[in-house]
């Protein structure tokens, strides 16, 4: 008999080793496909990894400071209030989220103000006042749904501005998840309309 429970101890420990194994393993696969879009998209290597206090995931190509994370947390937190306000429930967690920061493409806008953005392919913008010759300046983009990824361009001050891109690239995700049929009103904004789209 003891034998016997010995031998389930060991058996056990295997089953949960061997288990634990194979999330990591598919976690880093899931993560590994999220890298590769964020880098087919912004052509930049992201090679720091962090979590902001909160627990949200950033990749980021350069270490984020302190108030990048908070800031990030800031944003996520906002998201989720306005969502518990329209009575959405799902994809409220920090460690939801996966954040890239991405080499801004161009730190101030037309009228000269700080706004750093990343150039993405214009897409279903090309021929609008936004196409800037097959590309449209963006402050942030949606990289995946499941699990929930953005990516928005570094920021050296103005964190406030985070934190609103934060929630305004995380209303997508919300809205994905929570109510499709607002999410497929909003999510192209070539048609018009912009954020915030939760009140």
């Amino acid at each position: 008999m003891k034998k016997l429970k010995t031998l389930l101890r060991i058996v056990s420990m295997f089953v949960f080793s061997f288990m634990i194994y194979q999330t990591a393993e598919a976690q880093s696969r899931a993560d590994r496909a999220l890298i590769n879009q964020a880098v087919r998209i912004t052509k930049d290597n992201f090679s720091f990894a962090a979590q902001t206090p909160k627990g949200a995931r950033v990749y980021a190509v350069s270490q984020p400071n302190a108030r990048m994370l908070d800031a990030i947390d800031n944003g996520l937190t906002d998201l989720f209030a306005v969502a518990q306000k329209n009575n959405y429930q799902r994809q409220l967690n920090y460690s939801d989220y996966t954040i890239f920061i991405a080499k801004a493409d161009r730190t101030t806008n037309s009228d000269k103000n700080y706004s750093p953005d990343i150039a993405v392919g214009s897409a279903q913008y090309a021929g609008s006042v936004y196409d800037q010759g097959g590309f449209v300046y963006a402050a942030g983009m949606v990289l995946a749904y499941n699990p929930c990824a953005f990516v928005f361009a570094e920021h050296t001050k103005d964190f406030q501005r985070v934190s609103e891109i934060v929630r305004y690239e995380g209303e997508h995700l919300i809205l994905y998840h929570n109510d499709r049929q607002l999410y497929k009103k909003t999510a192209d904004h070539s048609q018009g309309g912009g954020h915030p789209i939760l009140k």
